[in-house]
């Protein structure tokens, strides 16, 4: 069943942006060009949304895992979903389950699902954001010209997947997933660093340190990036607060490769 959503998203900054780039003119294209599109667009950051065309699609929990699941992992053996998705049921019932979802979304979502007798699969044509942002982020692995898109800073910045899911395999799904948007954002800020766009370089490492502060190398490239843009001040103090938080947490200094960048700024 599809509903007509009550209102689109605003454009702000930053995580602002992540909204926009996903579903209007980022990733996906001119919102007026695809307002008749029939395709599939799935959305899993940020929270879980499935549109067609410009109407949302009503979708209930129990089937919500189970495109998720396929958005995440692809083409699966029914029995892994089955498993997946009600671990904690007798098999028989775990695919009595499943059965109902297929029979639901290939109902009221049609041409989603590419159903086989042993496995399920989304429809190849659906878009999925998670999976384009990945594919973007790949397409700029090796760039360090100018023209790196800020598109692809902006859809990793603060788009947590799924929040709010709590199954053990969700839970996974986001570990992996904030792993990877820390390696990208690393990336990134050295990537902008070369290219002297000092303000996106300090705003991707900075991200990184908020994902995992403990992270020597998001620190240092923190202080790298302060120390380009000249702001000293800033650059000790986010040393000493990552020495501080690393004593606390583990009795050591940061190492001698990361203290020598603020070395001439501390004071005995």
């Amino acid at each position: 069943m599809l509903k007509v959503p009550s209102g689109g998203a605003r454009e702000g900054s930053c995580g602002r942006t992540v909204r926009l780039a996903l579903f209007g003119v980022g990733l996906w294209g001119d919102t007026a060009a695809m307002a008749t599109d029939r395709i599939w667009k799935l959305r899993l950051l940020g929270g879980w949304q499935l549109r067609r065309g410009d109407q949302s699609a009503t979708v209930a929990l129990r089937q919500q895992r189970l495109i998720a699941a396929l958005a995440l992992y692809g083409r699966q053996p029914r029995t892994f979903l089955a498993g997946l998705l009600w671990p904690d049921r007798p098999e028989h019932q775990a695919f009595g389950n499943l059965r109902e979802s297929v029979f639901v979304v290939n109902r009221d979502l049609p041409k989603l699902l590419v159903p086989t007798r042993d496995s399920l699969d989304l429809a190849e044509r659906a878009r999925i954001d998670i999976r384009d942002i990945r594919a973007q982020a790949s397409d700029v692995e090796e760039q360090t010209g100018p023209d790196l898109p800020q598109s692809v800073l902006y859809s990793v910045l603060e788009a947590e997947l799924l929040p709010g899911w709590h199954e053990d395999w969700v839970i996974s799904e986001q570990d992996r997933w904030q792993r990877w948007r820390l390696s990208v954002l690393e990336r990134l800020a050295r990537q902008f660093l070369v290219q002297g766009k000092i303000d996106l370089a300090v705003e991707a490492a900075r991200a990184a340190t908020t994902i995992d502060p403990l992270r020597e190398s998001a620190q240092r490239l923190l202080l790298q990036c302060y120390l380009a843009e000249g702001n000293q001040a800033e650059a000790l103090r986010a040393y000493l607060s990552f020495r501080i938080r690393l004593r606390q947490e583990f009795g050591v200094d940061p190492s001698p490769f990361t203290a020598d960048l603020v070395s001439s700024l501390l004071v005995d």
